[in-house]
């Protein structure tokens, strides 16, 4: 029977990481372990829980000790897995670790790629990733740009709220003008018109160049949203809005594209199907994720074959990132083969 494990990562960040709706200085995510039957046999999950649904690092240990009661130790294959977890509806960050750390059992023990045990295409072998400016105080900006050295990626986010996104935008175009920006919300406007203004006022930035705007309205606002979609210059990516319950033929309405991340996903397959749909209904893919270790960016990239930008950059908000399973170089990522590394404790 495949043994389970579970234990806690503290990860302090590298500076404060600061979106519309918290900012926190530190990441506390969980680390799942599963043991085959065959001697050696292991596969690992990271969950990063997002406050946004609720989750807490406590509320995923107690459903992980739940999964463990209703017979997490006697499932023998993925189908078994995929039951257990749809009817025990675990949170959906704990779900994709423990579907990744079997995912990831069975393609090794099977002398697979997890890219393609999934069925996905295969990953490039560096993958350009966009780096993140959080929000923070525009004088701190230049300061921010120089210690991080983000000019060396080609591709950058930028975290904005109505009250300095567009003394952020200013900042960064006046330091780097005609790099391509992710503007990125998190759902801090709530009048689609308002919304409008800032757009227009911002995009008269000399050296301004933006490549979407992320899911600047709460998700609940999809008649806004539809509002929005004729009307915008910039792309508009959904990321909130798309639950496992999304009406892809509504969310194209909606948006230009989807941002996908794993941790929200809650696995590897609905991941997949997700990226599917959008590319099915016309819409751009893209892959993101939470404040991650390299485990779940590792994770990532095994489906980054599908996603036409990725903003994977989870990992290097990280102090002290401690498992080394994908480097960054000038902006671009590169993974180890498999993932090996000790399990605390």
């Amino acid at each position: 029977m495949p043994l389970w494990s579970l234990a806690t990562l503290e990860l302090p960040l590298r500076f404060t990481w600061k979106i519309s709706r918290n900012a926190s200085t530190t990441k506390t995510n969980l680390l799942v372990q599963v043991r085959g039957e065959k001697p050696g046999a292991v596969g690992f999950g990271e969950a990063a829980p997002n406050v946004r649904y609720g989750e807490t690092p406590e509320s995923l240990r107690a459903g992980f000790e739940q999964l463990q009661q209703a017979g997490l130790g006697h499932i023998r294959h993925e189908e078994e897995l995929q039951e257990l977890l749809a009817v025990q509806q675990p949170a959906h960050a704990l779900r994709f670790a423990l579907e990744s750390a079997w995912v990831h059992l069975q393609a090794a023990q099977a002398g697979q790629p997890v890219w393609q045990w999934l069925g996905a295409p295969a990953p490039a072998a560096a993958v350009p990733t966009a780096f993140t400016l959080p929000i923070m105080e525009p004088g701190e900006v230049a300061g921010f740009l120089r210690e991080q050295d983000m000019a060396r990626f080609s591709l950058l986010k930028i975290k904005v709220n109505q009250e300095a996104g567009y003394d952020l935008l200013r900042e960064v175009t006046g330091i780097l003008p005609g790099r391509p920006l992710l503007i990125d919300g998190n759902e801090a406007w709530q009048d689609p018109d308002e919304l409008l203004r800032f757009v227009e006022r911002t995009a008269a930035l000399p050296g301004l160049q933006v490549r979407l705007l992320e899911q600047p309205l709460p998700a609940a606002h999809a008649e806004a949203y539809r509002y929005l979609h004729p009307r915008t210059p910039w792309p508009l990516f959904a990321d909130e809005s798309v639950t496992d319950e999304a009406d892809f033929g509504d969310i194209a309405r909606q948006f230009h594209g989807v941002n996908m991340k794993l941790m929200k996903a809650g696995g590897y397959r609905n991941g997949l199907r997700i990226l599917r749909e959008t590319q099915a209904h016309g819409l751009q893919t893209m892959l993101g994720c939470m404040v991650e270790t390299s485990l779940g960016i590792w994770s990532a990239l095994q489906v980054s074959g599908l996603a036409q930008i990725c903003d994977l950059d989870g990992l290097l908000i990280v102090r002290d990132e401690p498992f080394g399973l994908v480097h960054e170089k000038a902006g671009e990522l590169y993974a180890v083969p498999a993932p090996v590394l000790n399990f605390p404790g």
